[in-house]
């Protein structure tokens, strides 16, 4: 049996969702969106039944990317999704699984093995949770809050299959933009109480408890009331790099490369629009993936103690991670004693560029974007370059100077300027802020794509307030 008829029985017993026979209008795909990102909130928010404690891990950074909260049913989160995208992007993109991403069957057989492989990896991840230590079960309880973890995962699967096939965009993207605003949001607004015990934090809402104080705005009246003014670098600095972070991924989502096009019998001019950010948002998801997955491979390793493995993925561990409030640092403490977070920060950037770089290149080619598929899009389109013959290899030619160059560019780019606001300990990390605007974004001009083609009412609102 060839391995995909393997996989195609496989497929058989695992259930899916069905995809509607005719296109829902955008009024209800947004709804089905919207209640999948309902579910996903208060998946976040159930606490294991079954668990003793929770330990702190040094997969928390990560938590906000990768849309899990440990200790609920979202404790792996999109992980292991993720994860099986990664495994399978490597295989192909080495060569030893050889797939043609242009042919519908190639495709289909990906996607059915990423779906298995990833219900796997979320009973797999779970097990480790337990087993290293991130979660203590009760006694006699192991095999239930292992299965909790898993389903919560697999819940996530089917949501984002969901939005997919019903709603709008990507629910992986939607989780992810959802978690990081809700973050962003608690860490600067979390409310204050004041009890006879003094000010509390309230802190209800497991997803919600990102900050371990009240939120950066009431602290800093708090700290600035009391002649504390380095409060104004503690405080105020995360927000305006946030702030800054957010504005430069706007300008440069609009920022692109026209590359002209003769259209039809008529021979209208035409542009086919090359943007910076031709990659999307997916490379950097999967470097925040892979790097977490490192973190916690370096956890279970060193549990073992395994002495050569520990200190290799030690090192490995560290220099996938961004140091902490680095520039903070800098401002309050000066350069003393800070060449080790430096020499940290700069090979963070480089290691995270070289894998957004990979994963970039690689995204392009299994959605059919890379010059070759392109070019026979546009020349199965009737389209052509004016002054060219109408031959795929002269767009594919023309298409390769722009390109195979834009996206090693782009990738560079987002992975610094992630890289760049994380060490900078900007609100909602750099990543989050990067992936939630591209992802607003992009869900944005999806929403007027729709708006086009069925003139819906809501639609034509949305676009009035953007002019």
């Amino acid at each position: 049996m060839s391995f995909a008829n393997f996989i195609s029985a496989i497929s058989r017993y695992i259930p899916g969702v069905q995809a509607p026979k005719e296109k829902p209008p955008l009024t209800g795909r947004l709804k089905y969106s919207f209640l999948a990102l309902v579910i996903f909130f208060i998946l976040g928010n159930i606490p294991i039944w079954g668990l003793s404690t929770t330990a702190a891990s040094s997969l928390a950074v990560y938590q906000i990317i990768l849309a899990s909260n440990i200790g609920t049913l979202l404790t792996v989160g999109i992980g292991p999704i993720v994860v099986a995208s990664i495994i399978l992007q490597l295989l192909v993109g080495t060569g030893i699984w050889k797939l043609n991403f242009s042919n519908p069957d190639d495709r289909s057989l990906f996607q059915s093995t990423q779906k298995i492989l990833a219900i796997i990896l979320s009973f797999f991840e779970a097990f480790i949770y337990v087993r290293v230590g991130f979660l203590t079960p009760e006694p006699g309880y192991f095999f239930l809050v292992l299965l909790q973890v898993a389903l919560g995962s697999v819940v996530l699967l089917y949501l984002d299959e969901v939005v997919q096939k019903y709603g709008i965009g990507s629910g992986i993207s939607l989780f992810i933009a959802g978690n990081v605003a809700a973050s962003i949001f608690w860490r600067i607004f979390a409310p204050i109480s004041v009890s006879q015990a003094g000010i509390q934090i309230l802190s209800s809402g497991a997803f919600l408890d990102f900050s371990t104080g009240a939120g950066l705005i009431w602290t800093f009246f708090a700290n600035v009331g009391a002649g504390v003014y380095s409060a104004i670098i503690t405080n105020i600095f995360p927000i305006l790099f946030a702030l800054i972070i957010f504005f430069i991924v706007v300008y440069f989502e609009g920022v692109y490369v026209n590359i002209p096009i003769t259209m039809g019998k008529t021979s209208q001019l035409g542009r086919y629009p090359v943007k910076f950010f031709y990659v999307s948002n997916l490379p950097v998801i999967l470097a925040a993936a892979l790097f977490a997955n490192i973190a916690l491979l370096y956890a279970i390793v060193e549990k073992k103690a395994i002495p050569v493995l520990t200190t290799v993925l030690f090192y490995l561990s560290k220099y996938t991670t961004s140091p902490n409030n680095l520039v903070e640092n800098l401002f309050l403490h000066g350069f003393s004693g800070m060449g080790g977070q430096i020499l940290q920060a700069v090979i963070y950037l480089i290691l995270l560029s070289l894998v957004c770089i990979f994963f970039g290149i690689m995204w392009v080619k299994m959605a059919g974007q890379d010059s070759e598929a392109v070019s026979n899009q546009l020349q199965r389109s009737g389209m052509y370059l004016p002054g060219f013959r109408r031959d795929p290899r002269v767009i594919r030619g023309v298409l390769d100077r722009y390109i195979p160059t834009i996206t090693i560019i782009g990738s560079i780019f987002v992975a610094v300027l992630a890289g760049f606001a994380n060490i900078t300990g900007a609100v909602g990390t750099g990543m989050g802020i990067l992936l939630t605007v591209d992802i607003v974004y992009r869900l944005y001009e999806e929403i007027v794509k729709e708006q086009v083609s069925t003139d819906s009412g809501l639609l034509n609102k949305l676009v009035s307030m953007r002019k």
